[in-house]
């Protein structure tokens, strides 16, 4: 993993692998670069992948800034670091968090960006009664994740309903899952919910009919609550395709990596560089 300070000051734990096309990958909350392993070789064989560890995962910087934290600062951080490895555009992938990010990435350097990947993301809350209840949320369980610690958060989190497709998964994969989230750092999950949660992003639904790149959004056919999203999203993207994975709950490239790395390969040989 190389280690490059990107704008903001933050340094930033980045693999490149592969050769090719490049492809940035955001992963999501609670997890890191290697989250992708179950479909990085099959996307590595045709594209050179970059992958980071967001701010406050993996081996990247937790910030002691407040603005640091921002979904303007990281996408500003991540265009850095593009320039910082000479690479005037990217095919980007975002999952969940990373989605979100993908997304105002692509809305705000559009030039960076030669199409997108959307997985299980969404544009924020666009009414802002909700999105100031959300901020609250997701304040108090920065909180009590500083607190009780992140063991405590694991237990937590790995309960919620969203998850419940994996039970499907073998035991060996939710316990890699289970050991990756332990490696995380409290005050860096803490310091992402209160920057990048969904309650602290900026509501993107009105810029979406100006996003003018190919668009692939893919979500699972049990994630009722993203499906409903992903079908308002592809409505107002021009360029957009919405897949649906059947089976497969919020995260289907765990899930069911072998569809998932077969729409990614299709839709990144049509909009090759």
């Amino acid at each position: 993993m190389l280690r490059l300070r990107a704008a903001s000051g933050v340094n930033y734990a980045i693999s490149r692998q592969g050769g090719g096309q490049p492809l940035l990958l955001l992963h999501g909350f609670t997890g890191d670069h290697s989250t992708w392993q179950t479909v990085s070789p099959a996307l590595g064989a045709k594209n050179q992948l970059v992958l980071l560890d967001l701010p406050g995962h993996g081996d990247s910087d937790s910030p002691e800034c407040a603005a640091a934290w921002s979904m303007s600062s990281v996408a500003a951080d991540l265009v850095s670091l593009l320039d910082a490895l000479e690479l005037p555009q990217v095919h980007l992938l975002g999952y969940s968090l990373g989605g979100r990010l993908a997304l105002y990435l692509a809305l705000h350097y559009p030039r960076r960006c030669a199409s997108l990947m959307l997985e299980s993301a969404s544009p924020g809350i666009a009414n802002l009664k909700e999105r100031m209840a959300r901020q609250q949320s997701d304040e108090q369980l920065a909180d009590k994740i500083e607190a009780r610690g992140i063991a405590w958060f694991v237990e937590y989190w790995q309960a919620l309903p969203m998850w419940a497709s994996q039970a499907r998964l073998s035991a060996q994969a939710r316990l890699a899952q289970r050991k990756q989230r332990l490696r995380c750092h409290p005050a860096g999950l803490a310091g992402s919910l209160r920057g990048l949660g969904t309650g602290a992003q900026p509501s993107l639904w009105e810029m979406l009919p100006g996003l003018q790149m190919p668009t692939l959004l893919i979500v699972g056919a049990l994630d009722s609550k993203f499906r409903q999203f992903n079908a308002a999203m592809s409505a107002a993207i021009p360029d957009a395709r919405l897949e649906i994975i059947a089976g497969a709950g919020h995260n289907a490239h765990l899930e069911k990596p072998r569809q998932f790395a077969g729409l990614l390969a299709a839709h990144l040989a049509a909009a090759s560089l």
